[in-house]
């Protein structure tokens, strides 16, 4: 007589098959986030706003991500895990249809603030499910997953929707997100097994996390890096263009390139950070403000943008998993607190970042862009240099 229980193996399948489902999560929401990115010069043509407003749909983006990462994680209290994430990527789904119909730039604006709270809700809470979904010595390697989903998509979501955009238009682009957003639900749906909370998160408890040092300076890099990426790279596409005389049939080519060398820092960092967070983060940063910097003195040909693009990927294709071991190295006690905190600052720079660069193209030029991002990185390098970072392995309440 057989009893109800999934053999050990049979459990063990199921569990990796929910983190993957989890994993496609992170990386559905952040293209979902990075998407019009490779899509500037179109989709400001098309809603007849400019290059440095059509920025914009990448700020507000980045701003209500940064609200709603703390606030949902607080306000959904005990909720189950699994009805969260699924609503959320349904909100998704549906705000990338109405940014793909959008007939101008304020629908277009609405549909990103949309896309900014389920993107904000899905990362700050995917976050700690990997440990919930597997044995417990494979906490390490599924949480690695599931994180690989971000960094994945920070680095080919962006040549992927450049892609699509060229191949069958901007609006496409958004259509295809939003079925992988309907797909992703659905497998949700079926292989995440009942996450009811382990305990609520009250905001209060989350800002408190402010007080440890180590959490306190790990945010300040997590800042730092992300604002000067985004600065430069949020306007890639016209400085490819108008610096390095890229054919636009060219762009998309570029950027994948770029996000190939992304997927490779991603697994490079992941190897050496588990030795060093310090030096991790030491190289990430100078590699990121060197490649930037760059730009504008050897990046003026295509091979040369082909290669600063590649050595920018690989330093900054690191920057989420390794400032995400550092968080949570100094805050292990606080799982769903400390990432929801990362996700917020991580879009809350995404947004300065965006916004920063928008001003600095339509007041300076293209080019004036990688000098802020290059500047931005070497403040990040500093305050490594001589912030407060804890060691791989010793749990650090401040």
């Amino acid at each position: 007589m057989t009893t109800g229980a999934p053999a050990p193996g049979n459990a063990a399948v199921k569990g990796w098959l929910a983190v993957v489902a989890v994993a496609a999560g992170t990386f559905t929401v952040v293209t979902s986030e990075m998407l019009p990115v490779g899509l500037l010069t179109p989709i400001g043509d098309a809603l007849d706003v400019s290059e440095g407003t059509a920025g914009l749909t990448l700020t507000v983006t980045g701003i209500v991500g940064a609200l709603s990462a703390p606030l949902v994680t607080s306000a959904v209290g005990r909720l189950d895990r699994r009805l969260v994430l699924c609503a959320l990527m349904a909100l998704l789904t549906a705000a990338n249809v109405l940014a793909a119909w959008s007939p101008n730039f304020a629908v277009m604006m609405v549909a990103r603030v949309l896309i900014g709270i389920g993107m904000g809700g899905v990362w700050s809470l995917a976050g700690g499910l990997a440990v919930r979904l597997v044995p417990a010595k494979s906490a390490g390697p599924a949480t690695s997953m599931v994180f690989s989903g971000i960094a994945v998509a920070s680095v080919l979501g962006v040549p992927a929707g450049t892609y699509i955009g060229e191949w069958a238009g901007w609006r496409e682009a958004f259509l295809a997100i939003a079925g992988l957003a309907l797909v992703v639900t659905l497998a949700m749906a079926v292989l995440l097994p009942p996450l009811p909370a382990e305990q609520a998160v009250g905001l209060g408890g989350v800002m408190r996390l402010f007080g440890n040092p180590k959490v306190a300076t790990g945010l300040a890099v997590v800042a730092l890096l992300v604002c000067g990426h985004f600065a430069a790279y949020t306007y890639v596409r016209p400085v490819l263009e108008d610096v390095s005389g890229v054919k636009a049939s060219l762009i998309g080519t570029l950027l994948l390139v770029y996000g190939i060398a992304g997927v490779a820092g991603n697994f490079l960092a992941g190897s050496r950070v588990g030795k060093t967070i310090k030096g991790t983060l030491l190289t990430i940063s100078a590699v990121l403000a060197v490649s930037v910097l760059l730009v504008p003195k050897l990046g003026v040909s295509t091979l040369g943008a082909l290669i600063l693009l590649a050595v920018w990927g690989i330093s900054y294709g690191g920057v989420s998993v390794s400032t995400q071991t550092w968080l949570s190295t100094a805050a292990p006690e606080a799982r769903e607190g400390v990432t929801s905190l990362f996700v917020g600052v991580f879009n809350g720079a995404i947004a300065v970042g965006a916004t920063a660069g928008g001003l600095m193209v339509d007041g300076y030029g293209t080019e004036s862009v990688m000098w802020l991002g290059g500047a931005l990185a070497i403040g990040a390098l500093l305050v490594t240099l001589f912030g407060r970072v804890p060691k791989v392995g010793a749990a650090s309440a401040g």
